[in-house]
């Protein structure tokens, strides 16, 4: 039976993958290169600091890198704020688990800025036992440090906990922490996952799946 549940953040508890498409594409142009959004959706997953490294190799010192990916996220924000909303059905299946005392944390490769925005502006931290982000570990998704964190912090073994992911390279974090996955299909298709063994379950949105389900999950 499920003891904790943890989230990944973007894509998965707010659907603003293409926001963050968007934003990257933008600064990316800015910077000299020019990808078409696919490209963009598929190069561009991780830490900030990693992605640049590995599209630029050492043109960037690391303070350039981080100021790069600040002005990036914070473009990412203005865009986004107008129509911030959760994945539909998250704040019930939320507060079905913070109502019966199940531990939520949530592991995401986004900055802390991006972590507190959502949080904040969807109200729902109060629900949130832990929260970590791309600061709290020096290993990025698909290695599986930020969900080992996370399940510690909660005091939950991994493999007792359930994750929600909607990438690939998400998914193989979870699955390589020890826990089941059900992948949230708002950014990718089924397919893209085959090689990631603990998936239980494909869901479009939070109204497909109930707490009782997954507590009861084996």
């Amino acid at each position: 039976m499920a003891k904790g549940i943890i989230f990944d953040l973007d894509g998965t508890m707010v659907d603003n993958m293409m926001i963050h498409h968007r934003a990257w594409q933008k600064k990316l142009a800015e910077m000299g290169l020019f990808l078409e959004l696919e490209e963009v959706k598929e190069k561009i997953h991780g830490i900030n600091e990693e992605i640049l490294h590995r599209l630029f190799g050492d043109r960037f010192t690391a303070e350039e890198r981080r100021r790069i990916s600040w002005e990036k996220e914070a473009l990412y924000r203005e865009i986004y704020l107008p129509e911030l909303r959760p994945v539909d059905g998250l704040v019930e299946l939320l507060e079905g688990f913070y109502d019966r005392n199940i531990p939520i944390g949530i592991g995401t490769a986004a900055p802390i800025e991006n972590m507190n925005f959502v949080l904040d502006n969807l109200d729902i931290r109060r629900m949130i036992h832990t929260a970590q982000h791309a600061g709290d570990v020096k290993k990025g998704k698909p290695d599986p440090e930020i969900y080992l964190n996370v399940s510690e912090a909660m005091g939950i073994d991994p493999g007792k906990c359930i994750i929600f992911e909607d990438t690939p390279t998400g998914a193989d974090a979870a699955s390589r922490a020890g826990s089941k996955v059900v992948v949230v299909t708002t950014t990718h298709e089924p397919a893209e996952f085959e090689h990631i063994p603990s998936i239980i379950r494909f869901i479009k949105d939070y109204r497909e799946i109930s707490v009782g389900e997954l507590l009861s999950s084996p």
